[in-house]
């Protein structure tokens, strides 16, 4: 009988998205849920372009990331400027719960937010959430569409 080892996937989630804003405007990529992890971090992968990038890390009471909080912003020693490069940015939840303390927000998602130089960049983010509560099965899950 094989062995399956599903040991990683059961204690983090990692989802990846296609970043293409088609803008020079802050961005967020997508709002996820931080309730029962302790860590979080989002890393950027150029695929396309060569343009300047800012990469923060915001936090918001809403799914929909209404009225965020920055929580980190990445300083960028050099920028990811070739196809290929790749940079991360991380928080932890005592990094979040205390932003919201400050500003009375009972902060509880989060987003990478990042700008372009050119409207023509594209890129993948990765996110890990990590410090699961619970760990299960699936945590993290193939997306197929």
């Amino acid at each position: 009988m094989a062995l399956t080892a599903k040991k990683t996937a059961s204690e983090v989630c990692i989802t990846q998205y296609d970043f293409d804003p088609n803008g020079t405007s802050a961005t967020a990529v997508g709002w996820v849920d931080m309730k029962d992890f302790s860590k979080f971090m989002a890393s950027f992968f150029r695929t396309i372009g060569t343009g300047t990038l800012a990469f923060i890390i915001q936090a918001s009471a809403s799914s929909d990331g209404s009225s965020p909080e920055t929580i980190v912003t990445k300083t960028v020693s050099s920028e990811p400027n070739a196809v290929g490069d790749y940079i991360f940015c991380e928080c932890l939840s005592e990094q979040i719960a205390q932003i919201g303390s400050e500003t009375g927000k009972a902060l509880r998602y989060v987003s990478a937010t990042l700008t372009f130089g050119t409207g023509t960049d594209e890129g993948v983010v990765t996110y890990v959430r990590s410090g699961a509560r619970f760990k299960y099965d699936a945590l993290t899950a193939d997306y197929v569409s």
